[in-house]
């Protein structure tokens, strides 16, 4: 079967804080952390690690101003907008004032800095 001999394991984000990144993660996707050891956290999706990882002079981005690029870019599939909007503000989420179109997809900042986005267009 194709995409079995090699899988994308894992996703990993810089960071400052890689525990209070890991801490907003787990409860925007109500899932525990995995692992946590100081300079590296980590938690575990159906079939997909989100890792975070400390870099000494991480500089967040700066989205939609190009200064500092985004670096990466995650999305979130939600059934629900305003639901999904509601449980990432609650985790600590940053809804960003650009909104490109917002019927079908939210953008957001997560503590770091790093944008990103739930969506009603990625199927399930």
């Amino acid at each position: 079967m194709a995409g079995e001999e090699i899988r994308l394991g894992s996703v990993s984000l810089d960071c400052a804080d890689p525990h209070e990144l890991a801490g907003f993660y787990s409860r925007m996707l109500q899932i525990d952390v995995a692992y946590d050891a100081g300079s590296f956290a980590a938690i575990q999706l159906e079939k997909i690690w989100l890792t975070f990882q400390r870099v000494s002079e991480y500089r967040a981005p700066t989205w939609p101003d190009p200064a500092v690029l985004q670096q990466i870019h995650l999305d979130f599939a939600v059934s629900d907008l305003v639901l999904g909007e509601s449980l990432a503000l609650a985790a600590g989420a940053t809804k960003m004032q650009v909104q490109p179109n917002p019927e079908r997809w939210l953008v957001f900042m997560d503590p770091a800095g790093h944008p990103f986005c739930l969506s009603t267009l990625i199927p399930g």
